[in-house]
């Protein structure tokens, strides 16, 4: 047996149903998920009901959260029409502000120019505005990010054009940063068919030649960041399947996987779980370790979830690479599939940093 300790790890993009889908997730399983999975810290997004789009609705979600989370956590907030100098207020407090360019999940669309130009006039940070973009909207948002100086991070990049795209930007010096998801790295639209509503995600899984490209431009990617986007197998069976995946407890085995197999390094799992999250967003994380055992080769199965909603499209894989124990400031929270920490242990990175 191999043990490895790294660093605090953080997945800066993840959804916790809370409130307003606690039948598909909360902060308290979705945190037991995400200590499963070796991470310590998660960032949230804001499309739930209601949006944390003003600071009632984010004072609430912080509440429930400090209540609640065994692990650290940072809570976006919500860009809508007519609140960009309300969230830039809140802009101290939150991991970072959130604008939806395209189709997604929730109320919280956004493609009206001027209400655009507003948010990336007020948004003073720390945090970068994160952006829900596809296709051409997403040199809308670079473009207005070099306009307005406003730094951005471009989520889960799906397509070939889009990372060529986000490499020139950088190559010429904007303020553009980016993360993959690994379902896009190890999942394509051939997964698709076979998966069915299970495999429905906003973007979508790309083609072979998509999937090749993220891993061909490794270097222009600041991230690795699940999306966790949990619903009910049922949700996921009915006539109106909604898109999304879980992926918070299985996204460090499969990077571990591709460590095994030559097609990561471990420092390059560390610069964009660890090193990365802190730089880009401006947070101090937290004192922590996970400690993985490399040699171990299992089955990813879903009896094993922490996540509420029970399933993975990873059920069946098999990967060499097991997360043993997560430590969190001094404190063993999780040890063999067993989450020791409790409710409420967890801390808001804004007020712990």
């Amino acid at each position: 047996m191999t043990i490895l300790t790294l660093p605090a790890l953080a997945d800066v993009h993840v959804h916790l149903r809370e409130p307003g889908g606690t039948h598909k997730e909360d902060f308290g399983s979705g945190t037991r998920a995400a200590l499963a999975g070796g991470i310590s810290v998660v960032l949230e997004m804001p499309n739930t009901k209601p949006p944390t789009v003003d600071d009632i609705a984010f004072s609430e979600k912080a509440r429930i959260a400090s209540e609640k989370a065994v692990c650290d956590f940072g809570l976006f907030v919500g860009a809508g029409a007519e609140n960009a100098e309300l969230v830039a207020n809140i802009g101290s407090q939150a991991a970072g502000l959130k604008t939806y360019m395209g189709e997604t999940y929730g109320e919280l669309l956004l493609a009206d120019l001027p209400a655009l130009i507003s948010h990336y006039q007020a948004w003073r940070g720390p945090g970068p505005i994160a952006v829900h973009a596809e296709g051409p909207m997403i040199a809308t948002a670079i473009a207005l990010a070099g306009a307005y100086n406003q730094p951005i991070h471009v989520c889960h990049v799906s397509k070939a054009a889009e990372i060529e795209l986000i490499r020139r930007s950088k190559a010429a010096g904007l303020p553009v940063t980016c993360e993959v998801t690994p379902h896009h790295l190890f999942l394509t639209s051939d997964d698709a068919a076979r998966l069915g509503p299970f495999g429905d995600m906003k973007p979508a899984l790309g083609s072979a030649a998509d999937q090749a490209a993220l891993w061909r431009n490794l270097d222009v990617i600041d991230f690795f960041a699940t999306d966790h986007a949990p619903h009910t197998r049922e949700e996921k069976l009915s006539s109106s399947p909604p898109p999304g995946v879980p992926g918070v407890e299985t996204m460090l085995p499969l990077l571990l996987n591709a460590v095994s197999e030559g097609r990561l390094t471990l420092d390059d799992v560390i610069a964009r779980l660890h090193t990365n999250p802190a730089r880009i967003f401006g947070m101090s994380l937290p004192e922590a370790e996970t400690v993985v055992d490399t040699d171990a080769v299992w089955e990813i199965s879903e009896s094993e979830m922490q996540t509420r909603c029970g399933w993975t499209p990873f059920a069946g894989m098999r990967v060499q690479g097991r997360v043993r124990s997560v430590t969190l400031r001094g404190t063993v929270v999780y040890r063999d599939g067993e989450v020791l920490a409790p409710a409420g242990f967890g801390r808001d990175i804004r007020e712990s940093g």
